[in-house]
């Protein structure tokens, strides 16, 4: 099992930047494919950004390209995203979560942090 807990989120002023951790414990997030997902109210959740194992391959979804990057520490056992250029739109509550890369089901998700954008 892995528990995922997010950090770093807050209220930010439009053209700010934030950095999300996630810290993973109960076993190595190392085998593992870490992605970020984020949800506005009323609206459907999405995927952010997804990392496979070292970092060597990313994906992005189009609205962040460019100004958000996903990375992972595995000594760590932590995933970040850095988040630059932050819009209005940004604002959503943002999941960590976790799945072999084997697979697309994501077996692991942390409880979210929230992030704020304002204008």
């Amino acid at each position: 099992q892995v528990q995922l807990v997010e950090s770093g989120g807050g209220l930010v002023q439009a053209g700010g930047s934030l950095r999300l951790s996630c810290a993973a414990s109960g076993r190595t997030i190392s085998s593992y494919f870490m992605s970020w997902f984020r949800q506005a109210p009323g609206k459907e959740r999405e995927i952010v950004a997804v990392s496979n194992w070292n970092s060597d391959t990313t994906y992005y979804t189009d609205s962040v390209k460019g100004r958000f990057t996903i990375s992972r520490d595995n000594a760590k056992n932590t995933v970040y995203l850095q988040m630059k250029s932050l819009r209005s739109e940004d604002t959503a509550v943002y999941y960590c979560a976790a799945r072999p890369g084997f697979r697309f089901t994501y077996d692991y998700w942390g409880r979210g942090t929230q992030v704020t954008v304002s204008s």
